[in-house]
């Protein structure tokens, strides 16, 4: 559009139509404004950088839909993850993906806190939900930034790691054989032995104890990691094994049993800490008992050391230098 004003003619003119650049330019002359006009309309049908980016009218669900049949469907949770993302894509209306901003995302963790949601649980969706458009601009699948890589997790308080002593651990262990499920107290010897999850120690097979060492496979990491334990431990292992009972297997499912057992032997647990309590167990004592740090980071399969340095603390000589090179000391040395 062109018109008069009291500076010249005025090119006010958005070539590419909705959604394109708008231009704004006053001329001495019409003359002038029309040729810019022109020239501006030559452009946009020249360069197709000129023209209005075109809209993804595609749904969150089918990004989702994308996003698993490409890569979640290879990964050892994928299922799980996948599951997660439907359920919190329906939850937000199932935006059209071009329309899916940080901000709808942010509304949908508020309202998931207030709904009594953990911030852990929240921060994991929020991952899920980021890993989904990372992957999808890696396969080409998506051309935009993604909407939700400069948000930022919520902090989450570190919770406290329970461990057992030594005398719960012999009285845990006395509730288990008593219990009417055979695996239970052998599963937990395993998890103390080695570190393993109950999960890992619950689907070992046979083939996986040689040598005096267990094998574990289909790990939360997907890496294979080999424990050294005790010739005598390694026999009792054997002479449970009933293949009568439970095929390959060593164990038959004993989860609800363990946590009779942790009930009958009045231990107090913090939420969500079942029978990982053995894995921190474990780890507790390799490091009280002077264990090495890394050490232990291969033995829990871990993929880098920060989280396996929630145990430093618990070495015998941690921190022990803040005693001597503190400045009160060195005032108390004078």
């Amino acid at each position: 559009m062109i018109k008069k004003s009291d500076a010249g003619w005025l090119v006010d003119s958005q070539p590419g139509g909705r959604g394109g650049k708008r231009f704004r330019k006053t001329f001495k002359t019409q003359a002038e404004a029309k040729a810019y006009e022109a020239w501006l309309t030559t452009q946009v049908n020249q360069n197709a950088k000129w023209q209005p980016e075109k809209r993804d009218t595609r749904k969150l669900r089918e990004l989702i839909e994308l996003w698993y049949s490409h890569h979640g469907s290879g990964l050892k949770a994928g299922a799980n993850t996948y599951s997660r993302l439907k359920l919190a894509c329906d939850a937000m209306g199932n935006p059209v993906a071009d329309r899916f901003t940080v901000n709808t995302f942010a509304t949908y963790r508020t309202e998931r806190l207030a709904a009594g949601i953990a911030p852990n649980s929240v921060n994991r969706e929020h991952a899920y939900l980021r890993s989904v458009f990372n992957e999808l601009r890696r396969l080409g699948q998506w051309k935009k930034p993604n909407p939700l890589a400069e948000l930022r997790q919520f902090k989450v308080q570190e919770r406290e790691l329970s461990y057992l002593t030594t005398d719960q651990i012999r009285d845990l262990l006395e509730k288990l054989s008593e219990g009417k499920n055979r695996h239970a107290a052998m599963i937990a010897k395993v998890c103390l032995a080695t570190g393993a999850r109950w999960s890992e120690a619950e689907s070992l097979e046979t083939r996986h104890i040689r040598n005096s060492q267990i094998q574990f496979a289909g790990t939360k990491s997907g890496k294979v990691r080999a424990i050294p334990i005790e010739p005598s431990f390694e026999q009792e292992l054997r002479n449970h094994h009933d293949k009568a009972e439970t095929g390959q297997r060593l164990f038959a499912y004993a989860y609800s049993a363990f946590r009779d057992a942790i009930e009958r032997a009045g231990i107090a647990l913090q939420d969500g800490q079942l029978t990982h309590v053995l894995r921190h167990t474990f780890a507790s004592h390799f490091m009280m008992n002077g264990g090495n740090i890394l050490v232990l980071q291969r033995s829990l399969g871990h993929a880098n050391l920060t989280m396996t340095m929630r145990y430093a603390h618990l070495a015998p000589d941690h921190l022990q230098e803040v005693v001597k090179l503190n400045p009160l000391t060195a005032l108390t040395v004078r």
